[in-house]
């Protein structure tokens, strides 16, 4: 059964041609759709090769990998409102850790989702990798939350 465009009335980059790229910190470009299986507990990953932000202290840019993966509930992000949510850091002058632990916030008052993680593999400065990762979980998600934690520390180098 296909999805209907009046299921989607808050969906309105998708498709848009006349998209503007926000220049700075945009957590409002984010769109969001109704889940048509939330009775199902499944994963839905984003990756982000490409993402940018600017060290605040020097205004030198900072590259990652951001890698978002969640648990839906009743509302799940739309992807092109995502990217160029994601985008809108170029310019904006954060730690990585602040960036992952913003994205993840933004996305849980977003969707309130039942479990998220945001993970940034940010590539070396100064000959240091950092890798922040952050998650949150609903009360019926704890362990996962504690698991997923303690599986994220990097032992493997």
């Amino acid at each position: 059964m296909s999805r209907l465009p009046e299921e989607m009335p808050e969906v309105t980059l998708l498709g848009n041609q006349g998209t503007k790229y926000p220049t700075e910190y945009a957590p409002e470009v984010l769109e969001t759709f109704v889940n048509k299986h939330p009775g199902n507990e499944y994963l839905v990953t984003f990756t982000c090769p490409e993402f940018t932000s600017l060290c605040p202290k020097t205004g030198q840019p900072d590259f990652a990998k951001i890698i978002i993966n969640y648990i839906p509930r009743e509302k799940m992000v739309e992807s092109k409102s995502l990217k160029l949510y994601l985008f809108s850091f170029r310019n904006h002058g954060d730690f990585h850790e602040d960036c992952v632990n913003i994205i993840m916030k933004d996305l849980v008052k977003l969707m309130e989702p039942k479990y998220i993680e945001v993970i940034g593999l940010f590539t070396p400065r100064g000959g240091i990798s950092i890798y922040p990762f952050a998650n949150y979980g609903d009360e019926q998600h704890q362990d996962l939350v504690k698991a997923r934690m303690l599986a994220s520390f990097r032992n493997d180098f």
